[in-house]
């Protein structure tokens, strides 16, 4: 069955499922496969449990009427994505960037639903599979679309770009992060950039901070609108009043300067917030609906979010962690006054050769900071050269079991590691 047929399928059954354990009554499954599993095998029981059809790409399991064989499962749900969003034709705007990008995913969305039926990514689903899976959720109501892209190999912006066909883009920042699968910083810049060069390619236009140290090079081809956290550069202008814990700061809109108080922590939001109100400027959402919108967004799933239990209050940014992110939330809880501070770090992952050079740079930087505790977990901060006051623990299990017993109180602790280290799991001892 060719692809035009499948979309008149999928036209009358537009829901899409890739778990057989999770089928909605007349729904398409479509039989991806996995390292540790194949969905051909479970095609039959889709239908059994309610799916209306099955896309699979091995002859054996074709055995029903409604279940279609294609070459490739996977390759056939990109390219149903891709002429789902060329025939709706809406304005699609990519999210990328090492840092930030689902933060600022949520806070664009926030301001753009002020104006638009729009649809966005959900949670993290920013990868080959989630981008087409996004698509295939855009309805004839639906007029705009945000999609964030995550990358950790070169090539892989550019494959999700040329699914979702992109008319806008913004790339948050760079940072050392993906090393492993990057090999370099430089690599970094040069796959996160395939956005702006698909956009340049296809008459497309980018949101960026043209205070950025790597950006504004790689963008010199390509339309741009810009904000900055600078005066000395043109385009729509944030300036961080205070981030104590949470971000206070004023955007300077063509009527005036706004203050805007966030729910987020960390003055390391301000780029994320001010794009937000840079895109909503463009696309004609009233400064005051800006503003309401993002002081209205609520963090959660551990994305810089203020959790405060019964005995400690509790910085949760323990999704994602590489060199800069972790850093800059050093740099900002630095800044922030509290009768007694400690810090919880999980190791940074996927860093490759340069791993424990980088996690001795942030062991270092800690020690330069006026700290009651600092608890370290897993074996690459284990490898470190440590002061005698910090105190290591080989994973989240052992520090939990440590905590337990600890009974820490009246604490403003920051927690950060890669989301592998797990250290959402010690909240409920704190």
């Amino acid at each position: 069955m060719n692809l035009e047929a499948i979309y008149r399928i999928f036209l009358d059954h537009p829901q899409i499922t890739i778990d057989s354990r999770k089928i909605e009554n007349g729904s398409i499954f479509f039989a991806l496969k996995g390292d540790h599993f194949n969905g051909n095998a479970f095609a039959l029981t889709a239908l059994d449990k309610g799916a209306a059809f099955a896309i699979v790409d091995e002859p054996e399991f074709a055995v029903h009427e409604r279940i279609i064989l294609v070459q490739n499962v996977l390759l056939t749900l990109q390219d149903l994505a891709r002429l789902h969003r060329q025939t709706l034709g809406i304005p699609l705007l990519a999210i990328t960037g090492t840092n930030g990008k689902t933060t600022t995913k949520e806070l664009v969305s926030a301001v753009l639903c002020r104006k638009y039926n729009l649809i966005s990514t959900k949670g993290n689903l920013n990868n080959h599979i989630g981008v087409p899976l996004t698509l295939l959720s855009l309805r004839p109501e639906t007029q705009f679309a945000v999609v964030e892209m995550g990358a950790n190999h070169p090539g892989e912006i550019d494959a999700l770009c040329r699914i979702a066909l992109p008319n806008f883009g913004l790339i948050t920042n760079v940072g050392r992060a993906h090393l492993e699968g990057f090999g370099s910083f430089e690599g970094v810049i040069q796959t996160k950039t395939e956005l702006y060069r698909f956009l340049e390619q296809n008459d497309g236009t980018i949101f960026i901070n043209k205070a950025n140290p790597y950006l504004p090079d790689q963008a010199k081809n390509v339309k741009k609108i810009g904000y900055t956290t600078s005066r000395s550069f043109d385009g729509l202008e944030g300036e961080m009043i205070s981030a104590d814990p949470f971000l206070l700061f004023k955007v300077l809109f063509p009527k005036g300067w706004l203050y805007i108080k966030t729910n987020l922590v960390g003055g390391y939001n301000l780029e994320n917030a001010l794009a937000a109100a840079t895109i909503g400027e463009y696309f004609g959402i009233d400064p005051t609906e800006i503003a309401s919108a993002i002081e209205g967004y609520q963090p959660d799933n551990n994305r810089s979010q203020m959790v405060v239990t019964t005995r400690n209050r509790l910085l949760m940014d323990a999704y994602n962690a590489n060199p800069s992110s972790t850093r800059a939330a050093l740099e900002n809880f630095d800044r922030i006054e509290a009768p007694k501070k400690a810090v919880i770090l999980g190791d940074m992952l996927e860093l490759g050769t340069v791993s424990q050079d980088e996690h001795q740079k942030i062991v270092d930087f800690l020690g330069t900071l006026k700290l009651d505790l600092v608890y370290l977990v897993g074996p690459h901060y284990s490898a470190c050269s440590l002061s005698s006051t910090f105190r290591h623990f080989k994973n989240s299990e052992e520090l939990a079991s440590f905590l337990k017993s600890a009974n820490l109180s009246e604490f403003l602790l920051l927690i950060k590691g890669s989301r592998g280290m797990k250290l959402e799991t010690i909240r409920p001892e704190l």
